[in-house]
C-alpha cells in the first residue's frame, strides 16, 4: 500500500490495524475524516468495543482549500512527523506521540487527542486556561533552546537545519504574512469596508520598512527550529493539560516567529470580543484575561530560557557578561513584529481566523477587524523599539481605547 495515493477510510484502517501492540486484529474498527484544514487528509480511527482510538494524517499533494492548481510536496509530511518526533523528545507531555509513520504515503500516525478541545473554539466559547501561559511558555524555551546553537551542538545543529529545509511552506508564510497585505494580490481577502485600511497598508512606508526587517530575519536567520505555524488552531487544550500539534511548517527560523504567532492568535481573540459576549464589563474583564495570557506567555517563555542558558548552554562565548540580554531583546523585538504581522494577515489575506470571520453582527464583526488591525500595524511600526513585554500591553489597550472612544 506504500505507493502514494489519497487513503480511504478503509485503507487507514488496514494500516493502523497493523501497528505492532496498539488494536487487536480482531477489533471492530470505526473510521471518519474530520480534517477541516487547508493541506491534509485527517482519519480518525476507533474501536468500538474498548473506545481505544488514534489519529492518522496523511499530506494531499496540493493545497486543500485550492485545488491541484497549487501543488505542494509530500516531502513536509516527513518534516512535520520529524518536528513532531524532536518536540515530543524535549517536551513529551506537550507534544503528542508519534506511533508510526509511512512517509511514500505521507502519513503519520500519531496520539489522539480527542479529550482536548482545539484552543480557538475553546477560547469563542469563552473558556479561560489558567496553565496555558506556563505550558507554551515551557514548550517554546525548550524547543527553541535545545534546537539552538545555544542548546546543542553547533555541526550537530547545522545537520538539523539541512533536514528542515521547507521552501514550498516557508514560501506561503513569505507571501501571505510578509508581503501580499502590503500590496494587491488576487490571494488577499477582505471586506470592501475596510478598504480604507487596506489602503494604508499598501501605501504606509514606515510599514513596509519594518516588515521587510522581519521578513529579511523569516528569510535569513536559523536561529531555532521552529513550529512555523503555531496558532491556536494548532493548539489542543484542557483546563490541565496543552498538546501543540501540526508542525508541517517546521523549518529553521527567528524564534520571535513562533512566540509572536502564539500572541498574535490571543490579540485576535481580544479584539473579537464584543462579537461574543455582551455588556461592557464582561468584555473589559475576557479582554483583561487574554492580554495577560498573552504578556504572561512571554514572561514565561524568558524566564525559563533564561534558566536553560543558565544551566545548559553549549557555547562558552554565550556566557559572555550582557550577551543574554541583548540576545532576549532581539528575540522580544522579534516576537512583537511578528506578532503584528500575523494579526494583519489574518484580516487581509488569505486563511482567516474563526473568532472574528464567523461574528454574526457585521458592524461588530467590522470593528473587530479595524482593532485588530490598528493593534497589528503599531507593534510591527514600534517593535524594534520596544524594551519590555508590558510595552505591548500598552499598545494594545491605547488603541481599544481610541476605537471605543470613537464609537
Amino acid at each position: 500500500m506504500s505507493q502514494y495515493h489519497p487513503l480511504t477510510t478503509e485503507e487507514a484502517i488496514e494500516f493502523v490495524k497493523n501497528i505492532p501492540g496498539f488494536f487487536s486484529q480482531e477489533a471492530r474498527l470505526k473510521c471518519r475524516e474530520i480534517g477541516d484544514g487547508n493541506l491534509n487528509l485527517v482519519f480518525h480511527i476507533t474501536d468500538s468495543e474498548s473506545d481505544k482510538s488514534i489519529i492518522a494524517k496523511q499530506a494531499l499533494p496540493y493545497v486543500k482549500i485550492i485545488g491541484e492548481s497549487w501543488p505542494l510536496s509530500l516531502d513536509r509530511a516527513r518534516i512535520e512527523r520529524e518536528a513532531l518526533q524532536q518536540e515530543h523528545q524535549i517536551c513529551p507531555e506537550l507534544v503528542p506521540a508519534v506511533l508510526a509513520f509511512d512517509d511514500e504515503l505521507a502519513l503519520t500516525v500519531m496520539e489522539d487527542l480527542s479529550s482536548h478541545t482545539i484552543m480557538r473554539k475553546g477560547l469563542i466559547e469563552g473558556n479561560t486556561y489558567p496553565h496555558f501561559a506556563d505550558h507554551i511558555g515551557e514548550f517554546l524555551a525548550r524547543t527553541l533552546f535545545f534546537t539552538s546553537d545555544l542548546g546543542m551542538n553547533q555541526q550537530a545543529k547545522k545537520d538539523l537545519v539541512k533536514r528542515f529545509i521547507n521552501p514550498e511552506l516557508c514560501k506561503i508564510t513569505e507571501d501571505l504574512i510578509l508581503d501580499e497585505p502590503y500590496r494587491f494580490s488576487d490571494n488577499n481577502n477582505y471586506g470592501e469596508y475596510i478598504e480604507d485600511e487596506a489602503e494604508v497598508l499598501r501605501t504606509d512606508q514606515a510599514l513596509h520598512l519594518e516588515v521587510a526587517l522581519l521578513r529579511e530575519k523569516f528569510l535569513t536567520r536559523t536561529e531555532a527550529l521552529l513550529h512555523g505555524d503555531l496558532h491556536t488552531g494548532s493548539i489542543f487544550v484542557t483546563t490541565e493539560s496543552t498538546k501543540v500539534i501540526d508542525p508541517e511548517f517546521a523549518y529553521y527560523g527567528p524564534m520571535g516567529f513562533d512566540i509572536g504567532a502564539v500572541i498574535a492568535n490571543l490579540l485576535l481573540n481580544y479584539a473579537a470580543q464584543p462579537g461574543w459576549i455582551s455588556g461592557e464589563t464582561a468584555v473589559q474583564e475576557r479582554r483583561d484575561w487574554l492580554l495577560q495570557t498573552a504578556i504572561q506567555v512571554w514572561e514565561q517563555f524568558e524566564g525559563r530560557f533564561r534558566k536553560l542558558w543558565d544551566e545548559h548552554v553549549t557555547d562558552p562565548m554565550a556566557r559572555t557578561t550582557g550577551y543574554q540580554d541583548l540576545y532576549l531583546q532581539k528575540v522580544l523585538q522579534d516576537t512583537i513584529g511578528f506578532a503584528g504581522c500575523k494579526v494583519i494577515r489574518r484580516i487581509i489575506s488569505l486563511s482567516h481566523v474563526a473568532d472574528i470571520d464567523t461574528i454574526a453582527d457585521p458592524d461588530l464583526k467590522e470593528a473587530a477587524e479595524r482593532l485588530a488591525l490598528s493593534i497589528g500595524k503599531n507593534l510591527v511600526l514600534r517593535n524594534r523599539k520596544l524594551h519590555s513585554i508590558q510595552e505591548l500591553g500598552d499598545i494594545v489597550r491605547t488603541a481599544t481605547a481610541v476605537q471605543n472612544k470613537g464609537a
